[in-house]
């Protein structure tokens, strides 16, 4: 199983603009429609043992802040789908609607919102505060498939706190670590 890191984007970096398609609704989600204090963009997909791993943890998470009204949360799959069939906007809108996500599963066809984001793997995540200016990078914890740690989300769920309560970026801030993004070929950044 090949790991790779964050690439740990710039604190204070201003959140890309996308419009970008809920697989689950149907509906077009643009940055512009975020209005909420607390912005948060989880780059995942179907098939990835990193992201699986987590998936009782993301719905829990999903469930807890989603539900909240000063916090949108989004999930993105930027995979290429021709050579990784399991992360076709049909299968990531029967994975969201088996864990009873209620959050948006968009797709990102083009791949350019994971390149405008920096996203280096499945899963990498992605804070913005009220100004859309980027607050926290990184992991949701420290559980792997490798190791017994719990998966608790407690990084990610300190970050949105902090941002929630006005304090500012999280200190302690650790990258994520996830399968790569399944670029399309020819189509890779140049941080891949």
């Amino acid at each position: 199983m090949a790991a790779t890191p964050s690439t740990m984007r710039d604190l204070g970096s201003a959140c890309p603009d996308f419009s970008l398609t809920d697989t689950v609704t149907g509906q077009t989600l643009s940055v512009s429609d975020i209005s909420e204090k607390a912005f948060v963009v989880a780059f995942i997909c179907n098939h990835c043992p990193f992201v699986k791993h987590l998936f009782d943890g993301l719905t829990s998470f999903f469930g807890e802040y989603g539900d909240k009204d000063d916090v949108r949360i989004v999930a993105i799959s930027s995979n290429d789908v021709a050579n990784y069939p399991d992360d076709s906007p049909e299968k990531m809108k029967e994975l969201a609607s088996r864990l009873g996500w209620n959050v948006a599963y968009l797709y990102d066809e083009s791949q350019d919102a994971a390149k405008a984001f920096g996203a280096a793997c499945t899963p990498d995540f992605f804070v913005f505060d009220g100004q859309r200016k980027l607050a926290y990078r990184g992991q949701f914890d420290d559980a792997r498939p490798s190791n017994d740690e719990p998966v608790t989300g407690t990084d990610l769920r300190a970050a949105v706190d902090a941002v929630l309560a006005g304090t500012g970026p999280v200190a302690d801030q650790k990258p994520s670590i996830g399968c790569n993004i399944k670029w399309i070929a020819g189509n890779e950044p140049a941080y891949a």
